[in-house]
């Protein structure tokens, strides 16, 4: 009785799904298809496969995506099947293959890979874990110190800031931050500081958003209230063609330097996205009323129109399409597909006209938590209970 009960379930939610995504959205471009693979749900180990294609995706050669959805997180692989499934007893941390689990104020913590091994033992941490670019950190408890940490549990380095953080990004073995009183700082692999900067310009100095590109050659930020800005930053010598930059960022190192900013109109007042996508071939940013979007390449930025809160994102933006989930109330959700024009130059006029066609996909459903992720051409979006997978694929 209780196994058709959640024969009934799954397939309750399989339906929804079917109706969500593919009755109720636009559909992609013929040239580029969105096509399903595999639907599972949270409590229960078996895929299922939504079409005849679906069977023999399962067990493809993605590597695992990690997720958290509702009140459980884990790793699932690419052909749905869970490699770690577990119920949340505390706040999560997630890299691509390492995770944490912790108190308010844990006394020690422990990094588990995917299969549940201890890999790292944290003393006395007086903080909390970050797992980024392959790197441990803690971060102080007042959100104003942070430390690296080794693979024997023993502490690297520490820097303190002068006031408490409100972003953090890592890449290329370097550390972004940006902190409540208006000042961005980069550290090399040995905690030093190489970089300094204060944008300023704005009547409340806050950084409420930043990222670093993958190589470490460029960094995003979103900063101030009234007024609120995006800053593109490029690594001196990095600017390419005849681009000149805006101005040398004041304080120390003088690496970097100002190649774009813009104002953001009304602003928000809470942290917000900012990412490199498509290979670091963008930057998206999140301001009122939609993302904005500026192309390295072509020097150009354009807005997206787009109702509701960003509930999340896909880190990925590869193949020319970015993915996101909005929220609206009452437990509303959609499903956005957003496609790239070209890497050509265009002139404004014909950017704001071919804006129209960018949004191609939209995809309702109803869900108090939602997960998106990407792995290259695998993208899984979560509602409820449920996992449900798509294959990006040319025809």
């Amino acid at each position: 009785m209780a196994q058709d009960k959640k024969r009934f379930r799954i397939a309750v939610i399989f339906l929804l799904f079917i109706v969500y995504f593919f009755v109720a959205s636009r559909p992609i471009p013929p040239e580029t298809v969105l096509s399903p693979r595999w639907l599972s749900s949270l409590e229960s180990d078996r895929p299922i496969p939504i079409n005849s294609e679906g069977q023999s995706s399962l067990g493809g050669a993605e590597p695992p995506l990690p997720f958290t959805l509702g009140g459980r997180f884990g790793y699932v692989d690419s052909g749905g099947r869970f490699l770690l499934n577990k119920i949340k007893t505390g706040e999560i941390t997630l890299s691509e293959n390492q995770w944490a689990e912790y108190e308010a104020e844990p006394e020690g913590i422990e990094i588990k890979n995917i299969a549940e091994e201890t890999m790292v033992n944290i003393n006395d941490p007086r903080g909390y874990p970050l797992l980024l670019d392959n790197r441990i950190f803690i971060l102080g408890s007042e959100q104003n110190k942070l430390s690296e940490i080794d693979q024997d549990g023993n502490i690297l380095w520490t820097y303190d800031f002068g006031a408490p953080l409100t972003c953090i990004d890592a890449a290329a073995g370097l550390v972004l931050t940006g902190s409540i009183d208006g000042v961005i700082e980069i550290l090399d692999s040995n905690g030093q500081r190489i970089f300094f900067f204060e944008p300023g310009g704005s009547r409340y100095s806050v950084i409420l958003g930043c990222a670093l590109s993958r190589n470490g050659s460029r960094l995003g930020i979103v900063c101030g209230i009234e007024e609120q800005r995006f800053l593109l930053l490029e690594r001196y010598g990095n600017t390419g063609g005849n681009i000149r930059p805006l101005g040398l960022a004041s304080g120390t190192g003088g690496e970097y330097k100002v190649v774009y900013h813009e104002f953001l109109e009304s602003g928000f007042r809470r942290p917000v996205y900012v990412l490199f996508i498509d290979q670091d071939r963008r930057i998206i940013f999140e301001r009122a009323g939609g993302i904005g979007c500026y192309n390295i390449k072509t020097r150009q930025g354009i807005q997206i129109p787009l109702n509701g809160n960003i509930a999340a994102v896909d880190d990925s933006g590869g193949q020319g399409f970015f993915f996101l989930i909005c929220s609206y109330p009452m437990n509303r959700k959609e499903l956005i597909g957003i496609r790239f024009q070209d890497d050509g130059w265009l002139p404004v006029s014909r950017i704001r006209e071919d804006m129209r066609d960018m949004v191609v996909l939209r995809a309702p459903f109803t869900s108090g938590n939602v997960f998106l992720g990407r792995t290259n051409s695998m993208l899984v979006a979560g509602g409820g209970a449920t996992l449900v997978s798509f294959e990006l694929e040319k025809k």
